[in-house]
């Protein structure tokens, strides 16, 4: 069987809505879930287990032991796991994108919104006070995102 014959009509590329769209569920994705996570991660008090207190257990079993409990209790609590699962299809959506835009513009704009996205996280998880320093900041940072898409249109 051959195969088809490639066309003379490229695809066309998405819309910009749908570029932007795009840019903001990566930054989201990333940026409001992470304090969300720390907040699990902090709130977090290991259960005693009598496994790990016992002498004989060598120093190197013991320390290994107590980093897979840890990583196993916290995917346990849904604190913790559903924003962590959120940030991981994040990452997906963040490599359907690398895919389809320029890989120049997709990797500051998506990290520099997930900065912004982690104050507001950080503003709504923790009731943390935005600064007026942070403000200037991130409009800064909104101002770079604009000057690296002027710079390549």
């Amino acid at each position: 069987m051959d195969p088809e014959p490639p066309s003379s009509h490229p695809e066309p590329s998405p819309s910009i809505f749908r570029w932007i769209l795009g840019f903001l569920l990566v930054g989201a994705a990333w940026g409001l879930t992470t304090p969300f996570m720390r907040r699990a991660a902090v709130n977090y008090t290991p259960p005693t287990r009598p496994y790990l207190q016992d002498p004989s257990v060598s120093w190197v079993k013991r320390k290994l032991w107590t980093v897979i409990f840890a990583v196993v209790d916290l995917l346990r609590r849904p604190a913790y796991a559903v924003p962590l699962l959120l940030n991981v299809t994040g990452s997906v959506w963040f490599f359907l994108l690398i895919g389809q835009a320029e890989l120049s513009l997709t990797v500051p704009i998506t990290n520099s919104l997930a900065f912004l996205f982690t104050v507001l996280g950080e503003w709504w998880a923790e009731k943390k006070v935005i600064s007026r320093d942070t403000w200037i900041g991130m409009a800064f940072v909104l101002g770079g995102i604009g000057l690296c898409v002027h710079a390549k249109s």
